[in-house]
């Protein structure tokens, strides 16, 4: 199976920097979208290091350095545990950094990662970034946001739509740097071929809904320049936050149109 990878990240209309961060490396499956905390202190330190010392850990592994990092969860895979410890090690950074520096302290981040090992998808995240499985002309969240507004949800207090219009949405429950051990979800799939998954942070899901991100995503074949229209869809509703968002295409074999992007990907380098 093969990997056809886009990505954007876009600092949108508001915002004056931009605090997500994101890593692809298709060689491994390893896809990452962090949001560094709004509202707190040096938000994009905080994605940074994050994103930095995940892309370590899954260098270390490829240079057969392993560490675990936390205890190990009998019930999901070798893969998915180093996802999550590699997590886990990003959080330990983040904290002692908060801690060490006055400048950094309060900073936090969301993280949302993937790992495809052949047809087996490895899932962990913190926060309110997201998961998407876009499948036979249907889209499943595959991670539940660690907010106030999404617990409310669970417990029928409040609707979807309310939800995206809540002045709380914003408010997470949980999240990567701040205390010194972080509870990391964790998931696992069988993936087939043609299925699309997107990750973002919320800078996109509070601009543009499950039908625009779909219809877009069918529309254009290409990862990359579905990406750039998310992204151009985010800002013209608004643009409010950040917007990042990665989309990997999982290809049988190598095709025609597997072919043609991998070309236009290398004119537009």
């Amino acid at each position: 199976m093969i990997l056809a990878v886009g990505a954007k990240t876009d600092t949108g209309m508001v915002r004056q920097k931009n605090e997500d961060n994101l890593c692809v490396i298709e060689s491994i499956g390893l896809l990452v979208v962090a949001d560094g905390m709004g509202g707190h202190a040096s938000g994009e330190v905080a994605s940074k290091i994050a994103v930095d010392v995940i892309k370590g850990y899954f260098d270390a592994q490829n240079a057969g350095k392993q560490l675990q990092i936390g205890s190990c969860r009998s019930e999901f895979s070798e893969e998915t545990n180093w996802l999550c410890s590699a997590i886990r090690l990003a959080n330990q950074a983040v904290f002692e950094a908060s801690r060490g520096n006055v400048q950094f302290h309060g900073m936090g981040t969301t993280i949302a990662a993937v790992l495809i090992t052949g047809k087996r998808l490895s899932i962990a995240h913190v926060g309110d970034s997201r998961v998407y499985l876009i499948r036979s002309g249907g889209i499943e969240q595959l991670t539940d946001d660690h907010s106030i507004v999404s617990e409310q949800v669970k417990r029928d207090i409040i609707t979807r739509e309310q939800a995206r219009e809540s002045e709380m949405k914003n408010i997470l429950t949980r999240a990567l740097g701040v205390a010194e051990d972080v509870e990391v979800d964790l998931g696992e799939l069988s993936l087939f071929d043609n299925d699309v998954l997107l990750l973002c942070s919320d800078g996109l899901t509070n601009m543009v809904d499950d039908n625009g991100i779909i219809s877009t995503v069918e529309a254009f074949h290409d990862p990359s320049e579905a990406c750039g229209r998310l992204a151009d869809m985010a800002n013209k509703n608004g643009g409010n936050d950040n917007i990042t968002v990665i989309i990997a295409r999982l290809v049988k074999k190598k095709t025609l149109f597997y072919f043609l992007s991998r070309l236009r990907e290398w004119f537009r380098r």
